[in-house]
């Protein structure tokens, strides 16, 4: 632990890191080499030099080009200039981000970063606190733990300070859209997986308006929880939110939006209707290594009733600052969400804000858009592709279903494809289960993606999926090899 050493370390990863960024749009993307033996913790350091080559050198075969152009396997984008530069000074700084004591500038910044997002997507910067998290788990816990205070409050009962110990069943409501965040969400919240309850009324998860309408009228006024999906992950659908937003405020329901990467639909002009009714939620939980394209990882959550965030997470000890006599109360991230120790998240996201702005963050969108489009089309055309659904956002649904297979071998013959494309490397993409079949699910969201990129993803597919048919493997029983 030595002051010299820290430049060099800093330059030496710069080099390593710029090589890195200038191998992604050839670069395999999935890792191809074996993992490497730990070996046993040295009893002499090797100091900063030797431990950083080694890292590069452990990266070399094992790290996956995620923030590349071909990795289309999670909705996750890459990382700009301007917010990967970003998180390394806000590493090199290392602020504590719990309260202004700890950083006046990360709590500044927070409070600016936050503000910009909620212009951002039309809402109303003065009716909703922001708070930044690791992700859309992270911010849909900061939501449902706002709600699960405010259900708890109808009940006459401040669950933060006395738990829910002798209060019903909470009733969570929800389409088939919902997240497993959500689920896990609930679960960490205490309010428990077993409360959700999914109106659905097809194969897709689609939310039964007039279902939900008849559990709300069954509570008879006591508090429900609704959360509603902008962006289902296998296809980008949209649960009605208009027509939801509606309903919880006929019946004084809390409405939760789980928008990890859906709220970005609110600033391409030819999609904002999928995401009208959004600003009349209670809270949003999203992502900004979505399509925002920050570092791994980022989310924010926004809720209207601050109060609420700061009686559920609320810090107190002796060695921490007492709150300010008289006038608001000051902004304590740490008390808005559940994280004590907090780095300056919110230094990324003002900087690609800020070098971006509106207009920069609307065309990426849009030319996403665009590129989901185009996916769309070439496998309509292709033979031996099918459509799983219609695309609505920036994730597109599909399957190889080459002519004569029958419709009941696609299922295993996907999911051979689907090992195969990430053993190959050339694209990420992985498989899932959607409306009763094994497809496809690539997303895309990194700003490095080009139509070429498309171009190969579906080339790959069908290349790859055409050496699949070709192999000899086990037919079904009492059926002929396809």
């Amino acid at each position: 632990m030595r002051r010299e050493e820290i430049e060099p370390a800093l330059r030496a990863a710069l080099e390593a890191s710029l090589a890195f960024q200038g191998s992604l749009d050839t670069a395999r993307v999935g890792a191809s080499a074996e993992a490497p033996s730990p070996g046993p913790l040295p009893e002499a350091g090797v100091g900063a030099a030797e431990a950083l080559a080694e890292l590069v050198r452990r990266a070399e075969g094992r790290a996956v080009a995620s923030a590349g152009p071909r990795y289309f396997h999670y909705v996750v984008g890459g990382v700009t200039g301007a917010s990967l530069a970003a998180d390394w000074f806000a590493s090199a700084l290392d602020q504590v981000a719990s309260s202004a004591t700890g950083s006046p500038l990360a709590v500044d910044l927070e409070e600016a970063a936050t503000r910009w997002l909620a212009e951002l997507f039309d809402l109303d910067p003065d009716a909703w606190t922001g708070v930044c998290t690791t992700g859309a788990t992270t911010a849909s816990l900061v939501g449902l733990g706002a709600a699960r205070q405010w259900w708890g409050e109808r009940l006459g009962v401040d669950v933060a300070e006395e738990g829910l110990s002798g209060l019903p069943r909470p009733v969570v409501l929800t389409s088939g859209f919902v997240h497993a965040s959500v689920i896990k969400s609930l679960a960490m919240l205490g309010l428990g997986r077993a409360c959700c309850e999914r109106l659905s009324s097809d194969n897709r998860g689609t939310l039964d308006l007039e279902a939900l309408e008849r559990r709300l009228v069954s509570m008879e006024g006591e508090p429900a929880i609704v959360v509603a999906t902008a962006g289902e992950v296998n296809s980008g659908r949209f649960d009605p939110l208009e027509a939801i937003a509606d309903l919880c405020d006929r019946y004084g329901a809390w409405l939760h939006v789980d928008a990890a990467f859906g709220l970005f639909a609110r600033v391409a002009p030819g999609v904002a209707d999928l995401a009208r009714g959004m600003e009349r939620a209670d809270s949003i939980a999203a992502d900004a290594h979505k399509w925002l394209n920050v570092p791994y990882d980022s989310g924010f959550a926004l809720v209207r009733q601050r109060s609420l965030m700061a009686k559920t997470f609320r810090l107190v000890a002796a060695y921490l600052p007492p709150s300010s006599a008289g006038g608001p109360p000051p902004r304590v991230p740490a008390n808005l969400g559940p994280e004590c120790s907090r780095r300056a998240r919110a230094l990324p996201i003002f900087a690609a804000l800020l070098s971006e702005g509106r207009a920069g963050v609307r065309a990426m969108v849009e030319g996403h858009l665009q590129l989901a489009d185009h996916l769309r089309d070439l496998v309509a055309a292709a033979p031996d592709l099918e459509l799983v659904d219609e695309t609505r956002l920036n994730v597109v649904p599909f399957r190889f279903a080459p002519a004569g297979v029958r419709r009941r071998d696609l299922d295993e013959l996907n999911r051979s494809l689907g090992q195969r494309v990430l053993e190959d490397g050339r694209v990420f993409v992985g498989t899932t289960r959607y409306r009763s079949v094994i497809c496809m699910r690539p997303a895309i969201a990194n700003w490095r993606t080009r139509m070429e990129d498309v171009d190969l993803l579906v080339h790959v597919i069908r290349e790859l999926g055409a050496r699949v048919l070709e192999e000899p493997r086990s037919a079904p029983s009492g059926s002929p090899r396809p």
